[in-house]
């Protein structure tokens, strides 16, 4: 006579699907959070969401009567670096592509490497701010009491004009905070920053 067999336990079938889905989930939480950095920032690059600047391919087709102030503004944090635009502020037509020059200057006495990141404000205002050319989010490694110039090619979309919210708005703040990117005990080629097109930047 064959044993009998035993029904299955409906409970710990049940308790064995709430364990799978809860490892997926996890899993899933898990690969989203090392994602989530750069596809957030991706995202502000694209929309202007938080202050950030999307990017063009080119420069704008449509330039209006209209005028904005575009005011630069510019951080250190953590490296013995000067940093300050050539202009404090431009005045340009919207959709008229700007260029603006910023002098970084290296003060400690070996290279170091930098990374810029930048915002724009008031937030709304970044949806419609475009750079054609930057240094930012790249590392540029600046040789000891070196000054380069980095050029931004920018402009405002003529999509600012038609938005009612920026009714009135006249003046809008660009601004860079370059970080460290490299470690101090970390050894640093010696290459010159990227200027604009890709060039090396001049040393004044």
């Amino acid at each position: 006579m064959s044993p009998t067999r035993r029904p299955s336990d409906p409970a710990a079938a049940r308790n064995g699907r709430v364990v799978l889905i809860c490892v997926t989930v996890l899993a899933l939480m898990t690969g989203a959070a090392f994602a989530s950095v750069p596809l957030y920032r991706a995202f502000c690059q694209a929309t202007g969401f938080s202050g950030a600047v999307p990017t063009a391919t080119k420069a704008s087709r449509v330039v209006l009567e209209r005028r904005v102030t575009v005011r630069f503004d510019t951080n250190v944090r953590d490296l013995p670096w000067s940093f300050a635009p050539v202009e404090n502020q431009q005045s340009i037509h919207i959709g008229e592509s700007g260029l603006a020059f910023f002098k970084v200057t290296n003060n400690s006495d070996k290279p170091l490497t930098g990374r810029a990141a930048y915002n724009v404000a008031p937030l709304q205002a970044g949806a419609y701010f475009r750079k054609l050319q930057c240094f930012c989010f790249n590392d540029q490694t600046i040789a000891a009491h070196t000054t380069v110039q980095f050029p931004v090619v920018y402009f405002v979309d003529p999509g600012f004009a038609k938005d009612p919210d920026m009714n009135g708005m006249s003046d809008v703040t660009l601004s860079y905070t370059f970080y460290p990117s490299v470690s101090p005990t970390q050894k640093v080629a010696s290459k010159p920053a990227q200027g604009l097109g890709g060039t090396a930047g001049a040393a004044l």
